[in-house]
């Protein structure tokens, strides 16, 4: 164990100096392995490691849905759901942060990235906003938050690792997130009215729009809409699996784009090359991820984990408590697909031994990941938003955010709470 606590501080610190999350973890693994078991044996794994993962089916949903998410992009489809949105929202009070985080769900829906969320919407909605006279810390940390529902709301690029990586059917993973992503909504909605209710200066009421112009707004996301529920009511309903819901999304969304000619040859050209380049991101941070997993398990930390929660005799919600803390100061320090690749080869086997749904667990780690998104000092998502308004403080944006960290230990709350928020759906399928 003493040359695993070792291989922990020696990853932390290639982290550190930078070296990217995948190869850290590949460096660390195969190190480790070498020493605990020889030279061919390591050289063994880590080719069986990279064939096997090429190979894996379930593997071939994740360039599929980047693809469908850079489609989705270039139709600029952020700008009509933002606006369809604030056509409804907008006259109330804190409406147009309302409108962001609806259109943020939507985005997410046909994204899979809290990043990209995050980053798109902070364009397309914080200028509306502070036009508008909202408080400027208030308007970022609302795209900061509104943007961790991409990785929760289905297709989500989280659910799909945390399957390859728990062999966990992922058609019953996607749909979980549906009921909790809506709930976030709503809750993020309640917070943002609660917030405006007690200080109406940081969220005036915007123009009202009339009826119309709400038609006609609902009118240009129709098609996009639509494509997300055959997607996910074809997972849903066993018409076909995520992998051919994948392709139908990809397929769909780049026949949108096409309709709404916003693509042209060059533009196909780059959306290709850049869902390349994110899905071999991916990949290579998969297979470190697995080398390091082999390393993890060798050295015995899930044995030695399940024994000493066992020796402990606390009850199951003690111990999900303590995973959720760890996930929250990891948080601090790693965005979530590092946190989940490091983390979920350790914690589910004790989850399993708990008597925890895989499904469940599932739902429950991409939250507590997305939320270290958002917290203080390394919120990835603060910093994506602080990159584009440059003119507002970090500690700006962190206050802004404060009224959503409420709304999440909420959400948290009710899916210990209330299972059946991640497992009803599934249970129908």
């Amino acid at each position: 164990m003493e040359l695993l606590g070792v291989g922990f501080v020696v990853l932390f610190g290639l982290l550190f100096l930078g070296l990217p999350i995948g190869f850290a973890l590949a460096l660390v693994g195969v190190a480790g392995f070498v020493l605990f078991v020889g030279w061919l044996p390591a050289m063994a794994m880590i080719g069986q490691v990279a064939t096997d993962t090429a190979l894996n089916y379930n593997f071939s949903v994740l360039p599929l849905f980047v693809l469908m998410g850079n489609f989705i992009s270039r139709a600029r489809l952020a700008d009509e759901l933002y606006t369809a949105a604030n056509a409804f929202l907008g006259h109330r009070r804190g409406g147009l942060s309302m409108a962001t985080v609806v259109a943020c769900g939507g985005f997410a829906a046909v994204s899979g990235s809290s990043v990209a969320c995050a980053a798109t919407m902070t364009r397309v909605s914080v200028p509306t906003m502070r036009r508008f006279g909202y408080d400027a810390g208030f308007a970022a940390g609302t795209v900061a938050a509104g943007g961790t529902l991409g990785i929760l709301i289905p297709p989500s690029i989280g659910m799909v690792i945390y399957s390859i990586i728990t062999d966990t059917e992922l058609g019953r993973l996607l749909i979980a997130g549906i009921v909790p992503g809506i709930l976030t909504v709503l809750l993020y909605m309640t917070a943002i009215t609660l917030t405006t209710a007690i200080d109406p200066r940081l969220g005036p009421r915007a123009e009202r729009a009339a009826w119309a112009e709400r038609w006609r707004a609902l009118r240009r996301v129709w098609g996009m809409v639509t494509l997300f529920l055959i997607v996910l009511g074809g997972i849903y309903l066993g018409v076909f699996t995520p992998t051919e819901a994948a392709s139908i999304g990809a397929f769909g969304s780049f026949l949108f784009v096409l309709l709404r000619r916003r693509l042209d040859f060059a533009g196909f050209v780059a959306v290709l090359i850049q869902s390349a380049r994110t899905s071999a991101m991916l990949f290579v941070v998969l297979v470190g991820a697995l080398l390091f997993a082999n390393f993890v398990t060798v050295a015995g930390l899930p044995s030695a984990m399940e024994r000493w929660i066992s020796g402990l005799e606390l009850a199951p919600i003690a111990v999900l408590l303590v995973i959720m803390a760890i996930y929250l100061l990891l948080g601090c320090l790693l965005e979530p697909t590092a946190m989940m690749l490091l983390t979920v080869p350790v914690f589910f086997p004790v989850a399993i031994l708990l008597g925890f749904d895989p499904v469940w667990f599932g739902v429950f780690v991409v939250i507590v990941t997305e939320i270290g998104m958002i917290t203080p000092p390394i919120g990835l998502n603060v910093f994506v938003v602080k990159a584009i308004l440059q003119d507002i403080a970090p500690s700006a944006i962190y206050r802004g955010i404060l009224p959503f960290l409420g709304a999440d230990i909420v959400r948290v709350a009710a899916l210990i709470l209330f299972p059946g928020l991640a497992l009803w759906l599934p249970s129908f399928m």
